[in-house]
């Protein structure tokens, strides 16, 4: 078994981001015996942004959320989220 490097400290998670974007985690981390963890109380990162649009295309919005009963905002970030990963995934 090969001694494992170590994890250095990080300023901040962009710094980390870009630490793990160019690094093997099988560097630093034993991957043959995972362990099982949980995080109750953790959240993802969020943050709140203004976003301009026509009026009826939020009212459609709003229209869909409520035949689906969720939030427009919910709705909006799930369809977001779509797109991008379309995007993403289709571009290489």
């Amino acid at each position: 078994m090969k001694a494992l490097k170590k994890i250095p400290r990080f300023k901040n998670e962009d710094e980390e981001r870009d630490f793990w974007t160019i690094h093997d985690t099988t560097e630093y981390f034993d991957t043959g015996k995972p362990l099982n963890i949980e995080f109750p109380n953790l959240k993802p990162t969020s943050k709140t942004i203004t976003l301009r649009m026509p009026l009826m295309l939020l009212y459609k919005i709003k229209r869909i959320a409520n035949k689906k009963d969720v939030p427009y905002q919910s709705l909006m970030k799930v369809y977001l989220d779509e797109k991008a990963n379309e995007e993403l995934t289709t571009s290489r």
